[in-house]
This record gives C-alpha cells, structure tokens and sequence, in this order.
C-alpha cells in the first residue's frame, strides 16, 4: 500500500513550554490584526467547503489516507496549529481570523452608516401608514372635494362681487346717463371676454417668472392641449391614438355652438327690456337655475334629488318675494351685462308688451339654462380633472367665445343701424367710463362664473348668482344719495330665502360630490395621482 504524501513539509517542532504557547498565541493575534485581508466570496467559500468535505469523505470511504490524530501533548497541539496557514482554506472557520476586524468592525459597512433594528421598523411603520392613507378612497375624495370647493368658495366670492358692480353700473348707464343700446353693450360685454386668457396667462407667469419664457410656454400649451383633448373625449386619460388628432377643431366647433346659444339668450334679455316690467324680467329670468337643472338631468345624468329641487324652488320663491314685494322692482343685472330695476326704472304702465316681453324672456331663461348645462358638458373637463386646470381652460374657453364674438356677431350692428331699430353710436365722456367699469366688471364675472361650473355645476353655480339680487340691495343702501335704496322687508325675507336655498343646494351638491369621487377612485386612480 503506498504511503500518503504530506502536503506541507516543515522541519520539527522544538519541544515548547506552556509559556511558548501563550507568547505565540499573543503573536498570533497581533500578527492578525495587521494582516491584509483576502476577501473570499460567498460561492468560492462554498465550493472549498465542498471540496474539503467530499475529500474526507473519499479518503475515509476507501481507506487510503492518514488521518489527523488527535493531540497527545501541548506540543503536538502547537505543532498542528502551526501547519495551518492563516490564509489556507482548510483552516477551520472558527479559528481563521475575521476579515473584517482588522477594520474594527466598519468593512463593508454604507457610507450613511447602518440602520439600527428600530430605526428600520419605525420606518417601515412610517412608510406604510403613508401609503395606506394615499390609497385610501375615502381620505383621498375628501381631501380633493376640499381642495375643489376652496376654489369654488374664492370663485364665487369674486363673481359676487364684479357682478354687484356691472348691476350697479350697467343700470346707472341705462337709467341716468341715458344711453340704451341693447345690442351694442351685449357686443361689447360678450367681446370684452377675449382678455382673460391672456389675463390669466399673466397671473401664471408672475407665479413661474424665474422660469425661462419658452420653457413656460412650451409647458402652458402642452397643458391645454391635454385639457382639450380631455374635454372632447371625456376622459382623464385619453387614448394615444385620440392623443394624435389636434382639438383644435372641436374647440372651434363648440366654441360657435355654445357662443350662439349665448348670444340668443343675451339678447331675449335685452329684447324684453323694453317690453314688459322689471318685477316680470326679474322673475321670469332669474328662473333660468330651475331649467339648468332640468336639462342637467338628461344631458348631465345627474340623479333628481328631494334636496336640489326643495333648494331650487326655494330659491326661485326667494326671486319672487323680491321682485313683487315691493312698490318699486328691485334691481338686477343680466348676465349679459345689462340691468333692469331700481327707483329710476321706468313704471310698469309704461310696458308697451307686458305678455309679449314676458314671453321672450321666458325663452331667454330657458335658453340660459340650456347655455350652462351645454357648456359644463361639451367645454369642461371631466370630474377628476385637477382643479387648476379646470379655470385655466375656462378662462381660456371665455377668450374664445369673445373672439368669435369680435369677429362673426358685429354683423348686426349695421343691419340694425342702416333698418334704424338702433342707431350706432358709441359711449361718450362718463358713459365711456362707466361702460368701461361695466364691461370689465362683467369679464370678471363671467371668468369667474364659467370656472365656477366647471369646478362644480350648472345647478349651483346659477343659484349663486342670484345671492347677487340680496347683496345689490344692500349696496344700494349703503350708496350716497341720490343713489342710495332703502333696505324692504321684501328684500330681505327673498334675501333669507336666497341664501338658506344656497346653503342647502351647496351641502347637497358637497356630499353628492364627495360620494361620486368616492366611488370612481375605488374604480381608477385621479388625475391628483399622476
């Protein structure tokens, strides 16, 4: 039988004391903390592993080999260790040295440093209770309705305002200064609309003026781009092939449907003036909040509720009180720009037509209503759509149909001027600025009232406006004589009437709201969340 072949051949060792063993252990251990390291990867370490067991496994299985004794003495203990290199790769695990103590501890260690356990498990509870209140539906609906309705709120307040101001003026033209051209100030009011894209595309500059021009406006036009083709499909999240074909010619389709339907129902205002009392036109006009909720329901598909009709009513009951309570009509403005009402408003005797002009502003109101549903269906985002982007595209929409305006409805004027049913002639002196005043006034208004229903809905927006006949009566009694009004028992029971009819319609139309994004986000995912 041959004789096994020693790997390692070293000459014998000197006898040693007990005193040697603990001198070349000290050794032994400084000699290790100063040793380069030799890093060994996982698979190599493995695969020593496995070679050193199966060649132990084959020796013994055969026969062949000599294997290690077990020491008899310290010296023969001594003798062995020293035959083990400290970088062999059959030295036991537990004795070889530890590759990273040499580096007290920081080998391979991140440079941010090392995460204790509980700075891990806080962040994991962090980060999931984060995206469990991102994904919850009901937190998210409340937070984005919130964040609608806030922008309603300063919507609403700003329209209140500039059309308390274009009443207050356009009846002080009509009525003091005498100049009464209906369908020269519906041209100029509906014209003056071209300015507030360009208004608004001022406001968002001021916001982003360190941002370079042609960085914005790439930005600006890529963002109505995406909102016009989410208004002609209806959809957050247009289709690539949807997203290849220009809106441009939808935008200029409906931009003319929805600016004739105004035009026609500005104008029966105006028509109707002249024919019938102030009490009738403000009535029968402002009952225009009924028909935009009629025509929402099958244009809109909104559900009929008890609490939108009951404030609906209750609101147009409200126009009545005012408007027939009194010795004298009160005053109100058209949405138009004109104005009717007030005590220099001529008497109800002199109604060349009472039944004729009642009838014409019946249909201006119907056709006022169908204006507003009309364009929250074809010229609005859909729900979902983050809020800012519904007033800018408003806005933007209100330029259009002042455009169109300015270039397609002068027409008209002199059809009507050359058949002497209105004699062109424009403003002088304080006419000119009073209708300057008039005009920008109703260009904030209708900026205003346009977001207004996209952000929430025909419906609400329509009763808004007529908060506008409490709050005219109140300014009038706030105005210098001659000017100034007396505040009616009439006015302010329609004004009580007016403002609970809002509330309700306002709560009922939030929680309608709140429920809907509720439910659509437990089926797909916001805008908010791109």
């Amino acid at each position: 039988m041959p004789e096994s072949i020693a790997l390692r051949k070293k000459p014998p060792p000197h006898p040693r004391t007990l005193a040697h063993t603990l001198s070349d252990d000290f050794s032994l251990e400084n000699r290790n903390r100063s040793a380069s390291p030799i890093l060994v990867s996982g698979s190599s370490s493995r695969n020593v592993s496995r070679t050193r067991s199966s060649s132990r496994q084959h020796r013994k299985a055969n026969g062949k080999g000599t294997a290690l004794k077990e020491p008899d003495s310290p010296a023969n203990s001594d003798a062995d260790f020293e035959d083990w290199d400290e970088h062999d790769a059959a030295m036991p695990s537990d004795l070889r040295p530890s590759i990273d103590y040499h580096r007290d501890g920081r080998a391979n260690a991140p440079l941010l440093g090392r995460k204790t356990e509980d700075d891990t498990v806080d962040e994991g509870m962090v980060r999931s209770t984060h995206t469990f209140h991102e994904r919850d539906p009901e937190t998210q609906a409340k937070l984005e309705t919130r964040k609608r309705y806030t922008y309603a709120a300063l919507l609403l307040a700003l329209s209140l305002v500039s059309f308390t101001v274009q009443t207050e003026t356009a009846v002080y033209i009509q009525h003091q200064l005498k100049w009464e051209k209906p369908y020269c100030m519906l041209y100029m009011t509906h014209g003056s609309w071209v300015v507030l894209w360009p208004t608004t595309l001022f406001l968002l500059r001021l916001q982003h003026w360190n941002e370079p021009w042609a960085t914005f406006w790439r930005r600006h036009v890529q963002l109505l781009r995406q909102t016009a083709l989410m208004v002609q499909h209806q959809s957050l999240h247009p289709t690539p092939r949807q997203s290849q074909v220009s809106p441009v010619r939808y935008m200029v389709k409906m931009t003319s449907f929805i600016t004739c339907a105004l035009t026609l129902a500005g104008g029966s205002w105006y028509v109707a003036v002249n024919q019938t009392t102030a009490s009738d036109l403000t009535a029968i006009y402002n009952c225009s909040a009924f028909f935009a909720y009629a025509f929402s329901i099958p244009i809109l598909h909104e559900k009929v509720r008890t609490s939108k009709i009951v404030a609906v009513a209750v609101a147009i009951a409200g126009v009545f009180v005012v408007a027939y309570g009194d010795t004298s009509p009160a005053k109100h403005g058209s949405k138009s720009g004109g104005g009717a009402g007030g005590d220099k408003a001529p008497p109800s005797q002199e109604a060349e037509n009472r039944a004729f002009g009642n009838l014409i502003i019946g249909v201006g109101s119907v056709l006022y209503g169908l204006y507003e549903v009309l364009y929250k269906r074809f010229a609005c985002p859909p729900e979902g759509a983050a809020p800012n982007k519904g007033v800018i595209f408003a806005n933007l929409f209100g330029s259009l149909i002042g455009a169109f305006t300015l270039c397609v409805l002068w027409l008209p004027i002199p059809f009507l001027h050359w058949m002497g049913w209105e004699t062109f002639e424009l403003p002088k002196g304080e006419q000119a600025w009073m209708m300057a005043i008039s005009v920008l006034a109703n260009a904030t208004f209708s900026g205003a009232f346009l977001a207004l229903i996209s952000l929430t809905s025909p419906v609400l927006s329509s009763v808004a406006a007529l908060l506008t006949i409490f709050i005219v009566a109140i300014v009038d009694q706030l105005l210098p004589p001659p000017l100034n009004s007396p505040l009616t028992p009439a006015a302010i029971v329609g004004g009580l009437l007016i403002i609970g009819a809002f509330s309700l319609l306002s709560w009922a139309s939030y929680k309608e709201m709140d429920e809907e994004r509720r439910h659509k986000l437990e089926e797909a995912p916001s805008e908010a969340d791109d």
